[in-house]
């Protein structure tokens, strides 16, 4: 057999493989010898087909099929000899096979980029770190206290004030025809001076009373959150249905009870400053993680795998796609297409693959590997962020192959990741306030009133 690679690009590479004519013209007899035994035609006996007929009936079938398994069998031997790994399944477009000649076909992969050695002395990170103070805890306090706040209707007839919840019907038009993405909605509850649609729209509820109708046109600023509405003049039709005031309780030690976790005040509160630690140091650390791959980045540059990004990418359109449908939406109810929003995660599906290749020429060049404390550790920190059992977490690896594997790549990942830090110089800055992501509490296991709908969707 004759192999020749032809390098397409540094990732993308073509075999070009020739398979004798005696190896052909065996595999050709072996199937027909197979088919005479069972074929089944009028006039002769089963074994006693002439070839002649056998081929003339059955010779479409019988080259597809032995091509097949000659395209099979020599291109494992093929990547054996050229020693080369592909990430996918490779691209064949198998010629038609003719008998009593050699057969030649084309099959093209894509491979791991080649990677230079990294610097990975001495490098100059940067990590900031995010003091929680008391108006943080309080912060959270606050929005605790508003998730387990009751919602009155207002008795009495007075117009719509701001800080009034109210529920109303909608729909939007443009250009006096119905807009899909601002789309008729019913009974959708709004605080008012939230601005969870838009402050124009909560500023136009102001001054109604229940069961009134109003038509007003707002603009959509050209950086509003979601994109296909930005910069877009959308008139609105809205009726009124009912107000409704919000009933804050005291935060007092029976509020931390009714949370159902704490006995006291004290408790919640210090269970808050923990978990905004937490939240502030993971932040750290990914800033952190961050800064490490846009040094490595700088480096070096090299030519990206287009079968990763895609199976990335993938991931990524999923991902988003499973956010939307747990919210009660589809796609389709922001006006996006699947061609859209790939485009909008494909740089990150791109960053994403880098800094796996990146990890990996780490992992190789560091000679890293994991030991049982490791993994044991891993196992630990998972079983913690999980709150599960570890000999839980091990059995589930332990019957799923692919779960492990991802498991010992992040663990690897993690492993290099503490190489690189160990052998770095880190200046440690005090972050402005600002800057600091705020924790989403888990302590009220409460549920939002009303789920959110098309314009409060297509953030990124």
């Amino acid at each position: 057999m004759k192999i020749d690679v032809q390098d397409i690009s540094t990732v993308k590479k073509t075999l070009n493989v020739e398979i004798p004519e005696d190896e052909v013209t065996r595999e050709l007899d072996k199937s027909y010898r197979t088919l005479r035994k069972n074929a089944k035609i009028k006039g002769f006996r089963p074994g006693k087909v002439p070839l002649s007929i056998l081929e003339r009936r059955f010779r479409k079938d019988v080259h597809a099929e032995v091509s097949g398994q000659l395209i099979q069998n020599s291109y494992v031997e093929a990547l054996r000899e050229t020693e080369l790994v592909p990430l996918g399944e490779p691209v064949v477009d198998p010629p038609e096979l003719e008998k009593g000649k050699p057969y030649h076909y084309s099959a093209t992969i894509e491979v791991r980029p080649p990677i230079e050695d990294l610097n990975l002395k001495g490098l100059k990170l940067k990590k900031k770190v995010y003091k929680v103070a008391d108006e943080d805890v309080d912060k959270q306090l606050k929005i605790l206290q508003k998730g387990q706040a009751q919602l009155k209707s207002i008795e009495q007839d007075r117009p719509v004030q701001k800080g009034d919840h109210v529920l109303i019907d909608y729909e939007g038009f443009k250009d006096g025809k119905p807009f899909a993405l601002a789309g008729k909605t019913e009974n959708f509850g709004v605080e008012v001076g939230s601005g969870r649609i838009l402050k124009e729209f909560d500023d136009q509820l102001i001054g109604m009373r229940p069961n009134t109708s109003k038509e007003f046109s707002v603009h959509f600023p050209s950086d509003y959150f979601n994109k296909d509405l930005a910069d877009l003049d959308i008139s609105f039709k809205v009726t009124l249905k009912e107000i409704k005031e919000e009933i804050l309780p005291e935060i007092d030690d029976e509020f931390a009870k009714d949370l159902g976790k704490h006995k006291t005040l004290a408790e919640l509160k210090q269970s808050i400053r923990e978990e905004v630690e937490r939240t502030r140091e993971a932040q750290s650390e990914m800033e952190l993680r961050q800064g490490i791959f846009d040094l490595l980045i700088e480096q070096q540059d090299f030519e990206l795998p287009e079968v990763l990004v895609k199976h990335e990418l993938s991931a990524l359109v999923k991902e988003a796609q499973d956010a939307l449908s747990y919210r009660g939406m589809s796609l389709k109810d922001t006006g996006r297409t699947d061609e859209a929003l790939s485009k909008v995660y494909y740089p990150r599906a791109e960053r994403k693959v880098r800094e796996y290749l990146l990890l990996q020429k780490v992992v190789e060049q560091e000679g890293i590997t994991l030991t049982d404390e490791i993994l044991e550790e891993a196992y630990n920190e998972l079983a913690e962020a999980m709150n599960q059992p570890v000999d839980m977490i091990k059995q589930f690896h332990n019957a799923y192959k692919e779960a492990y594997e991802v498991f010992e790549q992040r663990a690897l990942e993690k492993q290099a990741i503490k190489s690189i830090i160990k052998n770095s110089s880190i200046k440690v800055i005090e972050a402005e306030r600002a800057e600091a992501q705020e924790p989403q509490p888990e302590i009220s296991e409460s549920e939002p009133e009303t789920k959110p709908d098309q314009i409060d969707e297509g953030g990124e």
